[in-house]
């Protein structure tokens, strides 16, 4: 007999996009062959590269894939709204189009939601160091004061607030109010899901950094906006402003609550998909270095 908690697909997975037409295809492969996959959403947020053709060709191939199109360059919190509203699985995450992050982590990321312990998952680059690409030691200490005076607001004890990889039930994220700005959504959501005091867990992951001359965006004036959004979502914003109703607490006495409530119709068969390169393979190629 087939274990269910092998095969149920809970899983809702919101990629934004912006100018990533040379790694967008190769992480949707990655998110393609995760365990508890039920949906793809690639939000283009108005790219001018190939990022829109590529969206649409996956969408088409693979019908696990959804994608939508900003009709102007809105910034990365906007394209995470349009995802999240199309979403419907019971789990959802947030997975970033380039290759920083590693889609084959993304099952220990959300392991403790599955299994009934939490809420919310952030999978934490600085928990437990695993392999990670040494770079800028200026965005290292914004990362680590950013987060400080999180924390000192919040009073939970987190160790990554910038991280991607961050997990959620269904209905936490879909009736969360999101109202920042740019890169602002890693502050904000922080802040909202602990006004909930709910079960917030972190897992370590790895980290394959960019430089800005392979792609990254983020720069020190999204880290001046961080530190007004820190006071403005934890001190000038009420639990009542942040969610559109009450989110109902999950039946932690269940041993697989998220599974054994699974209400999400799933009869079509997922298409049968080879094993793709490895990850590290993958960057390498990217950076037109030939690996077997």
């Amino acid at each position: 007999m087939t274990n269910k908690n092998q095969t149920c697909a809970c899983l809702s997975v919101v990629i934004p996009a912006y100018n990533e037409e040379a790694t967008l295809a190769t992480i949707v492969q990655r998110v393609l062959v995760i365990p508890h996959l039920l949906e793809i959403i690639i939000v283009d947020d108005c790219s001018s590269d190939r990022t829109p053709h590529i969206a649409r060709q996956l969408a088409e191939f693979h019908p696990q894939v959804r994608y939508e199109r900003h009709q102007q360059n809105a910034g990365k919190t906007e394209a995470l709204k349009t995802g999240f509203a199309l979403t419907r699985g019971q789990i959802v995450i947030v997975q970033d189009a380039d290759l920083e992050y590693d889609p084959d982590e993304i099952s220990s990321v959300i392991q403790p939601i599955l299994d009934g312990y939490a809420d919310v998952v952030y999978g934490s680059r600085f928990l437990v160091r695993k392999a990670s690409r040494v770079l800028y030691f200026y965005h290292y200490l914004a990362n680590k004061g950013l987060t400080f005076l999180s924390n000192l607001l919040t009073n939970i004890n987190m160790t990554d607030v910038e991280t991607c990889y961050k997990a959620f039930r269904g209905e936490i994220i879909r009736n969360m109010i999101i109202t920042s700005r740019g890169f602002g959504f890693e502050i904000e959501v922080t802040a909202k899901v602990a006004k909930l005091k709910c079960a917030i867990y972190e897992t370590p992951i790895s980290y394959y950094g960019r430089t800005y001359d392979e792609g990254k965006k983020i720069g020190a004036k999204d880290g001046l906006a961080a530190l007004w959004f820190i006071i403005k979502f934890n001190l000038l914003c009420s639990l009542e402003a942040s969610f559109r109703e009450p989110v109902k607490p999950i039946d932690r006495s269940l041993k697989h609550p998220i599974l054994t409530n699974n209400s999400v119709d799933t009869k079509s068969p997922a298409p049968e998909l080879t094993a793709p390169a490895s990850f590290e393979q993958n960057r390498l190629r990217q950076k037109g270095v030939f690996t077997e």
